[in-house]
Order: structure tokens, then sequence, then C-alpha cells
């Protein structure tokens, strides 16, 4: 080796340096650069009008490696110079970016050669300064780049070379530019036509972001080109409604109708007042289909998914609608097969929202995760440089708003909204990047907001100097068509016309909406299957069908071998199919699914510990004592037609929750079932329950019938680990909008799951499901194998030793879940003969006809008492009450007394102390049987 020819840029530099140190104190460097630089000396050529890296001089060193050492800056931290704002405010900087504080001159890289700056920007270049300034024009230009955070150097590599090669950069011809025109003239004449037609009307413009639009026309023609199935779009109010009308096809006639409050279909009132099943939501809420090529070879369906005010949070949907999108589920015997490219989401941000609310972070850490993989999202921020009238400076504490995205090695691209060119360069390469190695990307539009954050706001009482600049601005549209006119491709007077084109339009579309002109399509105002009736329960199932399930999901292979505590446990099922019985939760949920599965319906099961189930009654998942090795026996039983997956899910219920509403609403087919680790884990959840479960199909019609597996139950482990919060579910419970259940029993589980099922195609609603703890192995909650054969999911379950002697009946006591197993399996049970305990399984819809059939069936009973471990002011007291006191008041013949036992109103739903609690548990069965308590606790309870 006598030259530096086989060194690249600073290395090249730090070669020379170290001879440098060699011939000064060889015993400097270590004994193996020693033995080569002992044969070696750097060869010096005669002096050359500019200096090759291999023939520089020694007193040249650190100028080559100044240079490189800016070019490395440059390409880390060129965004930080780079011209983002369309309002023109001065690039933060970095000292890293000036030549002389790397202690070199213009000069001094004229004189270099490009090979110290290295990369595609030296191609071509005649001396460093002129690859330096092609870096320059790269990496802070109108768009720039942060690519140091992804981990692989194979994709830092691809994109240095998408950037530095122009790979997706196209010089669009005449038919482009106009086509290109006639998009943002849309998007721009639609919003002004509003804004001056329906004047303080909220629309949430898009004005100084309009290449959204573009932007999305680009993906969405990407995604044909990969042959995407779908595309699954979720965002925000901000530019939904051109979003609606230009990438979804919405006609304008139907927005206008919107904004005029023009009713859907003839006899609909706007709300739900009279009964009809729907509220529906604001016009810049709503979401939309849309069929691109219909009949052709190369179909794309667009899907915008609707949304509350809640930002981000829609963001976890659509991931969970993709993955819906992308799985195969009829398979047999096995998980879903994947299939990545089938469907592509684009999750579009906030500025202030994007760092501020903590549902982005939950969903980002997905995009990895084996349960929630997608294949990548193209994120995009919309970046308005202000949230409602809140500076940056006091929403984020990063530089970008898009800073928490390289937490997660995702490579960001910012582009200034008013370069439309920088703009379709940017999500070329986003879709590229997706498309070939299937991460997210982040795009960071950085434009304004033409108006308030609504369009009654004003602006300037907060940013005064802001919205001074922007009063002054020309639309990206103009700056467009400035730039056209320069190169002769479209006149000015080309532009007015086709603006007037688009205005005409609009005007005829209001005539359409104002005169009826503009049909909707019909919807049925209660939602699919409204009016579903027949037989309410599956078929019911053979004994020997259960018992060969049972048989499959207790083999394992030969060579597989489970802890041997665990194998001890699951082969204890083998005996429970017999006359002593002993089925508890777990295998009756187990024999549920595997049933599901052979009669053809998917299961995904996913939860914090889901696998194993927190309480380790599920073990759904077996691991092999001497491997790595699993074993999912769902996943083998014989005759099943569909897949069955069960996921630990990461430590989060926002994001997660919302990822399975998105799935059941996409799967419709598939019983999507979500646990929490404790019941009252799910408020962590709330926006998710709240905004989409309980009510997107009053809102927005959109179905869902995803169960919620809540463990609920006072077993004096204290404030958190007590009630799932059931009064907040049956608060909401209305318009028959879900299912609220809370079982006893392991057969009932094992019939509700079936039901569910049963019911994904007939009459799709969630289900929200109070799950036992203590009951997963409680004696008298299990059940015999007749118990599964003989019967159906029933809402109330009578007391069976009352109905004996009904006569002898004084009190009837009402309950539901965990505490009627204590009733019923307390001592006092034996002395208080004129008791009956009834169980309300099915909260709602209200079970009243089987509960007005109970009550008749005891025609001496003078009081109704429902019981609850509760404090008074939770659980289902508030909800039981005005419907017992309606279903007592019609029958009239009887004298009922209405009452509750619980424990007395409390802000926290359960006592800290284990004392404290065994006393107000024991007042409450005392109270129940009108006994003497065996120790004071009397001032605990009501």
């Amino acid at each position: 080796m006598h030259n530096l020819d086989r060194f690249y840029g600073p290395n090249a530099g730090y070669v020379l340096e170290l001879y440098e140190r060699y011939q000064q104190d060889p015993a400097s460097v270590d004994a193996a650069t020693r033995a080569i630089f002992r044969s070696w000396e750097p060869e010096v050529q005669e002096p050359m009008a500019q200096e090759n890296v291999g023939s520089v001089s020694q007193s040249h060193v650190s100028k080559i490696v100044a240079a490189s050492a800016l070019a490395h800056a440059i390409r880390e931290r060129g965004h930080l110079g780079a011209h983002l704002d369309p309002l023109g405010s001065d690039p933060l900087g970095d000292p890293a970016l000036l030549t002389e504080t790397h202690g070199i001159s213009d000069d001094d890289l004229m004189r270099l050669s490009p090979s110290v700056v290295g990369g595609h920007s030296a191609e071509g270049a005649s001396n460093a300064l002129e690859a330096i300034t092609a870096l320059r024009a790269m990496y802070s230009g109108t768009i720039s780049y942060e690519f140091d955070q992804v981990k692989s150097s194979s994709e830092r590599a691809w994109l240095r070379d998408a950037v530095g090669l122009r790979l997706y950069h196209r010089d669009p011809n005449a038919a482009d530019a106009r086509k290109l025109l006639r998009r943002l003239t849309q998007v721009e004449i639609f919003e002004r036509y509003l804004h001056q037609t329906f004047p303080g009307q909220k629309r949430f413009s898009i004005e100084g972001t309009d290449m959204l639009l573009p932007m999305l026309d680009e993906i969405i023609a990407g995604a044909i080109d990969s042959e995407t199935k779908e595309v699954i779009i979720g965002m925000a109010h901000r530019g939904r409604l051109n979003v609606l009308a230009h990438t979804l096809g919405k006609p304008y006639a139907a927005i206008l109708a919107e904004f005029a409050h023009v009713k859907h279909e003839e006899g609909i009132p706007l709300t739900d007042s009279f009964g009809f099943g729907w509220t529906g939501d604001v016009k810049y809420h709503l979401g939309a289909e849309h069929l691109l090529g219909q009949g052709a070879a190369r179909d794309l369906n667009v899907i915008l998914a609707p949304n509350p005010s809640h930002l981000e949070f829609v963001g976890a949907v659509i991931e969970g609608m993709a993955r819906a999108s992308q799985e195969i589920r009829q398979v047999q015997k096995r998980s879903p097969l994947l299939d990545v490219d089938k469907s592509l989401p684009i999750a579009i941000h906030g500025d202030a929202a994007f760092p501020g609310e903590g549902v982005v972070a939950e969903t980002l850490n997905l995009w990895h995760l084996h349960g929630y993989w997608v294949g990548g999202t193209i994120h995009m921020i919309v970046n308005n440089q202000l949230g409602f009238t809140t500076d940056p400076k006091d929403s984020r504490s990063t530089v970008f708003a898009s800073d928490l995205a390289k937490g997660f090695g995702i490579p960001i691209i910012h582009v200034n909204a008013d370069d439309p060119y920088a703009c379709l360069t940017a999500v070329r390469i986003a879709h590229a990047y997706r498309d070939h190695f299937h991460k997210d990307v982040l795009i960071d539009l950085i434009g304004y907001r033409r108006w308030g954050h609504n369009e009654g706001d004003e602006p300037a009482f907060t940013q005064p100097h802001m919205y001074e600049l922007i009063r002054e601005h020309p639309s990206v549209r103009e700056l467009y068509i400035r730039l056209l006119d320069q190169q002769k491709v479209v006149t000015r007077a080309e532009a007015e016309l086709l603006e007037k084109e688009i205005f005409a339009e609009l005007e005829q579309a209001k005539r359409d909406a104002d005169t009826g002109a503009f049909a909707p399509e019909a919807q049925l105002p209660n939602g699919h299957h409204a009016s579903f009736s027949g037989e309410q329960q599956p078929p019911r199932l053979s004994a020997d069908h259960i018992r060969k399930l049972n048989e499959d999901l207790l083999t394992w292979p030969k060579n597989f071998t489970p802890h041997p505590k665990l194998a001890r446990i699951l082969q204890r099922r083998a005996t429970t199919l017999g006359a002593e019985g002993g089925i508890d939760w777990g295998q009756a949920e187990a024999l549920a699914f595997a049933s599901i599965l052979v009669d053809g319906t998917p299961i995904r099961l996913t939860g914090q510990d889901a696998e194993r189930g927190t309480f380790s009654h599920r073990n759904a998942v077996i691991h092999s004592l001497h491997s790595n090795n699993t074993y999912i026996p769902l996943q083998n039983v014989q005759g099943a037609q569909a897949s069955f997956s069960v996921y630990n899910s990461p430590l989060t219920e926002t994001a997660t929750l919302g990822f399975e509403y998105g799935y059941s609403v996409h799967a419709p087919e598939a019983l999507v079932l979500w646990e929490a680790q404790f019941g009252d884990f799910a408020n962590v959840g709330q926006v998710i329950i709240d905004q989409f479960i309980a009510s997107g199909r009053a809102k927005w019609m959109q179905n869902s019938s995803i169960v919620m597996l809540l463990p609920h139950g006072y077993e004096g482990q204290g404030p958190e680990h007590s009630s799932a919060r059931l009064e907040r579910y049956l608060q909401m419970a209305a318009q028959d909008n879900w299912r609220v259940a809370n079982c006893s029993t392991a057969a009932q589980y094992f019939h509700l799951l079936r039901q569910q099922a049963y019911y994904l195609q007939r009459k799709p609603r969630p289900l929200i499901l109070m799950t036992p703890k203590a009951l997963l192995r409680q004696p008298q909650s299990s059940s015999r194998l007749e118990d599964l054969t003989e019967k159906g999911f029933q809402n109330v379950i009578d007391d069976e030793r009352a109905r004996q002697q009904p006569e002898k009946i004084q009190r009837i006591v009402l309950c539901t879940g965990k505490i009627a197993i204590d009733l019923l399996g307390h001592e006092s049970r034996a002395h208080n003969e004129d008791v009956a305990i009834v169980r309300v399984e099915m909260l709602y819809p209200f079970p009243g006809d089987e509960l007005k059939q109970v009550i008749a069936g005891y025609p001496q009973a003078t009081e109704v008492v429902w019981v609850q471990e509760e404090p008074r002011n939770m659980g289902a007291w508030s909800y039981m009450f005005p419907r017992l006191r309606a279903l007592l008041s019609r029958l009239t013949e009887r004298n009922l007394t209405l009452d509750v036992i619980a424990r007395p109103e409390r802000s926290s739903p359960a006592a800290g102390f284990w004392d404290l609690y065994v006393a107000e548990q024991g007042q409450i069965i005392a109270e129940v049987s009108r006994t003497p308590l065996g120790q004071s606790g009397g001032k605990y309870v009501r």
C-alpha cells in the first residue's frame, strides 16, 4: 500500500494524521498500524491546480478533514438550514453548517477535490466547493431530510441515493403541470366558495397547506402502480372536507347540503330524539369510501375513516383497519396469512397534536410488533406552525414537530408547502421507501393556516405579526400560476378561465342541493341489520362434538414438552366432561373458541398478557420447557375452517384498543376480543370507548362487534384492581349500541361467546363483558357438559331452589356477577328459605320481559332488592333503579318495594385494606340474609 486511493473522504485524512503521529512517536499508534507504516509513505505527486485526495500534502490534511466534516454536517443537520417556512422566516441554522466553523474557506474548497465531500454531490463536480453547493441544495433547500436515526445502513444508503441521484424528482410536462394546477384550483376555490357562501360556519380550511391534496393524489397513483388494493386514511378535521370532495369523490352537492342542514331523507330527523337509532355527526368528522377504477384490472378502494374531535386517536384505528385488510383469515389450523402490500395506511397529523397527544407515541410503537405490523405507514404532519392559538414554543419541547418519530427510527422528510414539486418528490420518496422496506416514514409538510383555528376565530388577536404576513402572502396556487406563466406553460388568462369553470361547478352543486335535485344515497337510519329477528341463539352442540374439541385442545406434539405443572393443570380438563363436571372459565373459553373456528369464524384475541391470561387461566400459547418453541392448541383443532391468532399487547390501552376497534370494523366476519389486564385499566382507553365503540354506530353508521373482556370483582385487592367501572358502560348504553353482560358461570361465558360470533353477520354490536378473577377456578362457578349442550345463554338465571317452593319467597334479590356466587355459596343460604337469589347476566339490553316473568313467579314476595358489591353511586344500581321501578309499577296488583344493598357512596371504588373489605362484604351478605354480623361493619355499608 503506497497511496490513499483505497480510502474515502475523511478516512484519508485520518490515515495521514495517524502517520504524522507515528513519525513523531511510533509508540503513539498500535502495533498493527506501526507494522504498516514501517513500509509505507504517502506518495506526493507533482502540484496540480486541484489537489487529489491521494496526492495531498500533509499540510492540507486539516483542510480535507474540515471539508469532510462540513459535508457530514450538511447531510446530518442540513434541515436546520433549510428554507422550509413559506412565510419566509430564517432557518434555525447551526454553526456546523458554516464553513468558517470548520476553519475552511470557499477558496480552500475550490482547491480541494470533490472526492473529499464524497457521495452523489461529488459526481460531476470539478472541485469540493461545487460539491458542497450541490449538497446544500439537496439538504438545505425547500426540502430536507433527517435520516441519521435510521438504524439500518442499507436503508440509509437507499435514502441517500434517493436524494442524491434525484431518483424521485420529476420535471413535469405541460399536461402534468396543467393537471396539478387544476387540482390546486379545485382545492382553493372550494375553500373560497365555502368561505363566501357560509360565512362564519366551521369548515377547518386546508388553505396554507393546499399541497396535501396533490400529495395524496400522488400516493394513490403510486398505490395503483404497486397493485395496492386499499388506501386507508386517518386524519383530523383540518382539510377533511377538501379530502372528502377531491380524494374521496364526495359530491359537492352533498357537502353543500350538509352546510345548509338539508335532511338526508324525508321523515328522518336531524337528531335521534324520536328513536331512529342514529344521531349523525358534524360534516368535518365524517368518513367516506371511494372505489377508483371500478371494474378495471387494478382498482383501488380509498377509505377515509370517520374521526371525532379527539385528535390523533384515529391513527390507531386505521392501523387496525389496515391489518384486517391485509390478512387472509379463511385458512385452516393456523394464524392468518398476511400480505402487507394489500393495503396502505396514511396517517395525517397536526403539528401540535403529533408531539402533544400520547396516543401518537403509543401507535408508533406498534409499527414493528408481530401482532400489529402493517408493513409501514406513511405519516404526514400538516404543519400550520401553530396549534389553535398556541405557539410551538409553548406546545412542544422539541425543535421540530416531527422529532418524536426519530425515537422510533423513522426517516423524516421536511418540505415547504409552497414548493409543489418538492412536495411531490417528498411523497414519492416516502411511498417508495414504504414499498421497499415496509416501514413507517414521515413527511413534515410545513405551511401555515390562512384563517383561525375555525373560521369564526380572529387569529390576529394572538398572532398579529404572523397573520399580517399571511394576509399578504399569495396562495400556493397563485405562486404556481406565476411559475407556469413565466415558463409559458399556462397563461394568466387560462388560469382565470379554470377558476371560473370550477366556481361554476360549485354554483350548480349549490342549486342542486337547494332544490333537492341532488339525491344522496339512501341510508338506513338504524344502521345495518337493525331489524334482525329470528333465532337468537346459535345452534346447539352435541356432547360428542365437544369431547372431540376438548381432545384436540389437550393434544400436543410428541416431541413437545410443556412445563410439567402447566401440563398437569391442562390435563385436568380431560376429566371435567363427566358427571362430576368442573369445566372452569378457561376451559369453557377454549371450547367456545374451538367450536367457533369449526363454524368458520376467525378469532383474534389480544391484550396485556392475553396469551397466558392475567390470572394464568387461559394458557392459549404453550411454551416448550427445553426450547423457545411454542404450541397453540387452537391453531390445531381438527375441522377448523378459519384462523386463530392471539397476541400479547404492549403495555398500553389506548392505541391497542383503537387498533382492535378498527380491525373489528374492517373484518366484520371475525370475532375480535381485547382483554384488559384489570378491568379499570380500560380507563386509559376512554376516548376509544366513548368516541368510537359506544357511539360509532350512532354517529357514523360504523358497525363493530369488538368484545371487551374486563376483569371485575371485589376481592380485597384495593381501589385499582376491583371495579371495571361497570357504571360507565351502562351510563352510555342506549339506542341498542352495545351489550353489557356480567356472567356468573363458565357455561354462560361459553354460550355468550358463541352467541357473539353468531351475531357477527346478523346483529353486529360490541360486547362489554365483566369477567371474573376469583370465579375463574371457583367450583360453584364451574359447569358440566350438559350445561354446554342443553342450554343457551340466559339473560336472567332464576333461583332453582326457590322455584321449588315459590310461595315461600318474601324477598327477591337481584344481583349480577361474582356477588351472586358469594350469596349462593354462603352458609346463611341454608337458613333463608324465603329469599330468592336471581342473577341478571345480561344488563343491557335490559331484560325486562325475563325479569317480569321471574318476579311474577313469586306471588307472595313483598320486596325486590338490588344487591351489588360496588358503592351505591357506582356499579349497576343507578342504571337498574329507574328500570326496575318502571317494571314494578306495571305490576299494579302487587305492592312490591324496591331497595338496594351496596357499599356507601364513595369517590374511590374500593377499600385499600383487607380487614375493611372483609367487614364490608360481610355486612352486604348479612343484610341480604338478614342474619347477625360476625363482626362490626355496619357503618361501611349503605
